[in-house]
C-alpha cells in the first residue's frame, strides 16, 4: 500500500546515510559510518536494535535456558539429588527475559549516543527517490534525504489465510515471549525452527504441547536422520506430534479455548487447546513503506529485489537482512553489513558462495554447516560419511547427555564437505568444524589433533577416526 503524502513545507534534511529499520546489519553499518565522520540517521518504528535483542534470538534463548534448568529439576534423581518437587513461576521466567532485553536496549541506546548516529523513532516511508518521510509520535513529521539509503525492515510472522485463524487472535513468537502465565494446552502450527524451540521450552515449563505440521516430518528439509531424531526426542518429552496435517479452520479465541479442524490422511479431525502459536513462516516487511515511490522492486516472494552486492533496483538504495531475502539468521545479516561496509569503501564483496551455518536451539541442539546428505545426493556428489552416536564422545557420558549423533561428509581429496550434529552444545561443536573448513584443512587435521580430554570437541577425533561409508555419485 502506498503511503499518503500530504502537502507540507517540511524541508528535507540531508544525510550521508539514511537507514530504515535498526536490525543487525543496519545498526552496525550506521554505527560504523558514523564513527568515520559521516552524518547518519537511523529510522526505527519500535524495536531499538531490531528483532534479535527484543523479540527473537536472544529473548527466546533466555526462555529456553529457563526451561533447561527446569528439565534438570525434573531429572534431579538421575544426578543423585533428592527433590520434593518444584513449581514454575512463569511471570518470573518472563521477568528474567525482560530484564535482559532492557539491558540490551540500553546498551544499544548508548552506542547510538557515542557513535553520533541520530536515532529517530517513528514510522518511516519513502516519498521519492532516496527521500523518506518519518511520522513522529508527537504528530509532527520530518523528511530525510540520503546520499545512500539502506532498507533493513526485516520480516514478521506469517498468519495464513485460514478461516477463523486471524479472528482467533493467535500468538506469534512476539506474544509467546511475553506470557506471564503458562498455557494449559499450547497448539503450535508449524514444525520448523521457531515452533520446535517453543514447543520443547513450553513443555518443560509445564504446558501440554501439540505441534501440527503440514509436512510428513519435522524440519522436513533436513536429512531424514535429523528429522527422525527430533521426532523421537519430542515424543519422549511428551509433545504430541500431528504430522502430514492441513489446517482447514479455527474457531474460538486463543488464550481461552480454540478448536482446530484439520485434514490428515484423507480424514477430517479436530483438536482443542487453550492457546495457538503460529510459526509457519515469515512475511517481509515491505508494505506501507512507499517502495514504489523510491523505484525499489520486489521479488515474486515479496522480498526486496537485490543483486549479489545487495543493491536494489533504485540507484543509491541498498537492502540487507531478511527483507532482502538473505537467509533468516542474525549472523547472515551481520555479514550483509560487512558486504555493504566494504563495498561502500570501494570493495567488491558479494553474497554468493558464503557459508551459512545454522543451529536449532532445542535440547539437544541441531547444528549444520556445508553440504547435507540430502543435498549431496540431489547434486550427485560422491562423499565418505563419518558418523558416530554422541555417546561415543565420552564427555557426554559425564553430563548424562548422550542423545543424538554427529556426522561429516568428506570429499575424495579429504576436504570436509559438510557437518551435522544433533547433540549437546551442537552449535559449539559445529563451529569448530566450520573453522577447519574456512582454513581448508583436511579432515585428518582434526583426526590427528591433540584436543583436551574430556571435552565435547574431543569427539571430533572419534568421529574422524571411525570407519567411513562411501556414497558414490550416481
Amino acid at each position: 500500500m502506498t503511503p499518503t503524502v500530504t502537502g507540507s513545507n517540511v524541508t528535507p534534511e540531508e544525510y550521508d546515510l539514511v537507514v530504515i529499520g535498526s536490525g543487525e546489519g543496519s545498526k552496525f553499518l550506521a554505527w560504523t559510518l558514523a564513527r568515520q565522520g559521516q552524518r547518519v540517521a537511523m529510522v526505527e518504528r519500535k524495536w531499538i536494535g531490531g528483532s534479535c535483542p527484543n523479540i527473537a534470538c536472544l529473548p527466546s534463548k533466555n526462555i529456553i535456558h529457563s526451561a533447561k534448568v527446569a528439565s534438570y529439576f525434573a531429572r534431579a534423581a538421575e544426578f543423585g539429588i533428592a527433590s520434593k518437587g518444584y513449581t514454575i513461576d512463569m511471570a518470573a521466567v518472563t521477568g528474567r527475559k525482560r530484564k535482559m532485553v532492557k539491558e540490551l536496549v540500553d546498551i544499544h541506546v548508548r552506542v547510538y549516543e557515542t557513535t553520533g548516529v541520530e536515532l529517530i523513532l517513528g514510522q518511516g516511508y519513502f516519498i521519492g527517490p532516496q527521500l523518506l518521510q518519518v511520522d513522529l509520535p508527537d504528530g509532527t513529521r520530518r523528511q530525510l534525504h540520503g546520499k545512500k539509503v539502506v532498507i533493513g525492515t526485516g520480516t514478521r510472522a506469517s498468519v495464513e489465510d485460514i478461516p477463523g485463524l486471524a479472528t482467533a487472535n493467535p500468538l506469534t513468537h512476539v506474544e509467546a515471549l511475553e506470557l506471564d502465565t503458562l498455557p494449559q494446552h499450547l497448539l503450535i502450527l508449524g514444525g520448523g525452527y521457531i515452533g520446535l524451540e517453543f514447543a520443547q521450552a513450553m513443555r518443560r515449563l509445564g504446558s501440554k504441547v501439540s505441534i501440527l505440521e503440514r509436512n510428513a516430518n519435522l524440519l522436513h528439509r533436513e536429512d531424514p536422520d535429523v528429522s527422525a531424531g527430533l521426532e523421537t526426542l519430542f515424543r519422549e518429552e511428551g509433545v504430541d506430534l500431528v504430522l502430514n496435517a492441513t489446517v482447514e479452520g479455527v474457531s474460538g479465541v486463543s488464550g481461552q479455548s480454540v478448536t482446530i479442524t484439520y485434514k490428515q490422511d484423507g480424514q477430517t479431525k479436530a483438536i482443542e487447546a487453550t492457546h495457538i502459536l503460529v510459526a509457519t513462516g515469515r512475511t517481509p516487511n515491505t508494505d506501507g513503506i512507499g517502495l514504489e515511490l523510491a523505484g525499489v522492486e520486489l521479488t515474486a516472494s515479496g522480498h526486496i529485489k537485490v543483486n549479489e552486492k545487495l543493491e536494489t533496483t533504485a540507484p543509491g538504495v541498498w537492502a540487507n537482512g531478511e527483507v532482502a531475502g538473505s537467509p533468516q539468521f542474525t549472523h547472515i545479516a551481520f555479514d550483509d553489513f560487512r558486504i555493504l561496509r566494504d563495498n561502500f569503501a570501494g570493495g567488491n564483496r558479494v553474497t554468493t558462495g558464503r557459508q551459512v551455518p545454522f543451529a536449532l536451539f532445542t535440547d539437544p541442539e541441531v547444528a549444520h554447516i556445508g553440504l547435507s546428505e540430502t543435498e549431496a545426493k540431489k547434486k550427485n556428489i560422491a562423499y565418505r560419511l563419518f558418523k558416530i552416536p554422541m555417546a561415543a564422545d565420552l564427555r557426554t557420558r559425564t553430563l548424562s547427555e548422550t542423545r543424538g549423533f554427529m556426522k561429516a561428509l568428506v570429499a575424495e581429496d579429504d576436504g570436509i564437505l559438510g557437518f551435522t550434529v544433533f547433540g549437546v552444545d551442537g552449535g559449539e561443536i559445529m563451529s569448530a568444524v566450520q573453522i577447519a573448513m574456512i582454513g581448508h584443512l583436511p579432515y585428518t587435521a582434526l583426526r590427528d589433533a591433540i584436543l583436551t580430554h574430556p571435552t565435547l570437541m574431543e569427539g571430533l577425533i572419534v568421529l574422524f577416526s571411525s570407519m567411513p561409508t562411501t556414497v558414490a555419485a550416481k
